[in-house]
């Protein structure tokens, strides 16, 4: 499951791509059609997207009865990360990261708002001191996050046990890093996350085969060339 997170125009417009419905529904029938003793090895690369679109497909790969592996090959930010604790085993690269998952309510503003903010804005403040709005707000909020604990806790209580199942949760969905915080994966081993870090090189093959559309020249290039190197002191004076 691989998407693009760098920007493609459509009429001056930037739009980018992540999991949706019919990404679920296609990873869903896969899920469905393998046999439950075969195991399922799942590539992801995404910046996230639905958050319904990604706790079906974590469900769905949870109830799978053969192994489930995830290989992260560079990210896998947002909701998507919840498929990711649905695994038995997490395979990353050394410089790969899992996103939190704390829920992000939209605004027809800002765009979106991070629900423990929400929350935190409401106590400090005083309920009295608030609009109706923002108090409806917070009770949203307030809910979206408890859900998205259960969710975390219900995909990884049988690997970590309930209590760290838990605080595996809080640490997630319940603000202590911003959305787009990158945790390493030293930190998701710190948590009890089963985390094997080494992916095979036919990942990093696989993932030359979907390149961004080039829409402007890129301003890093990187050519591989034969390293030489310099030579010793005395091989120069001779």
């Amino acid at each position: 499951m691989i998407h693009r997170q760098e920007r493609i125009s459509l009429f001056g417009i930037p739009l980018y791509r992540y999991i949706d419905i019919e990404d679920s529904e296609q990873v869903l029938r896969a899920i469905r059609t393998t046999p439950p003793d075969t195991p399922i090895c799942l590539i992801i690369h995404t910046p996230g997207g639905l958050v319904l679109a990604a706790a079906q497909i974590a469900l769905a790969l949870k109830s799978h009865p053969a192994k489930k592996k995830v290989i992260i090959p560079h990210y896998a930010m947002s909701g998507v990360a919840l498929i990711a604790l649905a695994a038995d085993e997490i395979v990353m690269d050394p410089h790969a990261v899992l996103g939190p998952v704390d829920p992000q309510l939209a605004d027809p503003v800002k765009g979106s708002l991070p629900a423990v903010s929400i929350i935190k804005a409401v106590q400090e403040k005083g309920i009295d001191k608030v609009e109706d709005e923002t108090l409806i707000k917070a009770d949203i909020a307030a809910k979206a996050v408890r859900q998205m604990e259960e969710l975390i806790v219900k995909l990884t209580r049988d690997k970590l046990g309930e209590e760290r199942a838990k605080k595996l949760a809080e640490a997630l969905a319940g603000g202590r890093w911003t959305h787009d915080y990158p945790i390493t994966a030293e930190q998701l081993k710190e948590l009890g996350l089963p985390i094997t870090v080494g992916i095979p090189s036919e990942v990093y093959t696989l993932m030359e085969l979907y390149p961004q559309p080039v829409q402007a020249r890129p301003t890093v290039e990187f050519i591989p060339a034969p390293y030489y190197p310099p030579r010793r002191a005395e091989e120069r004076k001779g």
